[in-house]
């Protein structure tokens, strides 16, 4: 990435990476959730919650079934809590209209459909400056680099790669790779595989310095930057979608994925397509006290995805939110079950 300003910048060239075979991963093949098994699991959960999912369940089915749109935006951990697998298949049976994410929920993604694995063992690396080092990261900046030059949007990008050997062989050739040496040992855990194979979108909103894609040579601010926007403008217009109604589904993203849509939703409104009736729910661990959300000495004041996404934007368009506290290893499995016994 050319820099001609006054300062001084960083040289990425210094990097020195690592095979990420070598990498001690946290999270492996088995643990991740098994869909086929989930119909036959118990939860325990609270009552009050159990009752709320199946409410939630049913507003998705009702949802799909009038071609409404049900939209996910869900934070790096449920990927890594090995719960992309029912994403995954959720989108396959036509309920995720859209998926949504940061840049990490990207990565780990990626790394589970490379090799089956994810999450860095962090203290060991960062002690030995081997954090992010892995050399395969540059896969990624190099299909952004190819995704931007078709203009193309971020997930679409990275799935593309994945499920696309015509387009591998693009991000290959920028990275002077030899031909077919990018393989991906489990394309069919990848959500981002899934949604491209399925003509589903899923949209990440990144930002810069905030992934470990940004510490290497390959990486362009340029190419991140403009296929995030695409994919910015793609859940822009899926939220302009809900002006019958809809499902908004927030899964442990604390900031971005209520700010991402609140501004959507504005823009969607202020183009004479204002969200109506739309149901929405907040999946997180956290406590839920409405009371303190106009308390600005209050820590609750500060949960945007409580505040926005479970009161003020149902409040604003005449909808109805939830809030699904609990271990999202439990909920979210929950959801899936009363899902399937709704179809």
């Amino acid at each position: 990435m050319e820099y001609k300003g006054r300062y001084t910048v960083f040289d990425t060239t210094t990097i020195k990476t690592y095979p990420v075979s070598e990498r001690e991963n946290k999270v492996q093949l088995g643990d991740l959730a098994d869909p086929d098994l989930i119909p036959e699991t118990d939860f325990s959960l609270p009552e009050a919650i159990v009752e709320k999912t199946d409410l939630l369940a049913g507003e998705i089915i009702s949802a799909r079934n009038d071609m409404q749109p049900v939209v996910l935006f869900t934070g790096a951990h449920l990927i890594k809590n090995g719960l992309g697998t029912v994403v995954a298949d959720l989108v396959k049976r036509g309920i995720f209209t859209m998926v949504s994410g940061n840049g990490a929920t990207s990565i780990h993604d990626f790394e589970l459909g490379l090799m089956g694995e994810t999450s860095e063992y962090v203290p060991q690396a960062l002690e030995k400056g081997q954090f992010g080092m892995a050399f395969e990261f540059n896969y990624i900046n190099a299909a952004l680099l190819a995704g931007n030059r078709y203009r193309l949007g971020y997930g679409e990008s990275v799935g593309r790669m994945i499920s696309d050997a015509s387009f591998r062989n693009e991000v290959e050739n920028i990275l002077n790779l030899k031909q077919n040496s990018i393989r991906f040992a489990h394309p069919e855990i990848s959500v981002q595989a899934v949604c491209y194979d399925n003509n589903v979108p899923m949209t990440i909103h990144a930002g810069i310095g905030t992934d470990v894609l940004d510490q290497h040579r390959w990486f362009d601010g340029e190419a991140k930057g403009g296929c995030s926007g695409r994919d910015f403008l793609i859940y822009t217009k899926e939220i302009a979608g809900l002006t019958r109604g809809g499902v908004i589904l927030n899964v442990g993203s604390a900031v971005t994925g209520p700010e991402v849509f609140l501004k959507a939703a504005s823009m969607a409104g202020n183009t004479g397509h204002v969200p109506k009736k739309i149901i929405t729910a907040d999946f997180d661990l956290r406590p839920y006290n409405p009371d303190n959300f106009t308390d600005e000495n209050a820590v609750g004041y500060y949960y945007r995805d409580q505040k926005s996404i479970v009161t003020r934007v149902p409040a604003a368009y005449g909808g109805k939110g939830y809030y699904i506290q609990g271990n999202q290893k439990q909920t979210i499995p929950l959801l899936y079950k009363k899902l399937l016994e709704k179809l």
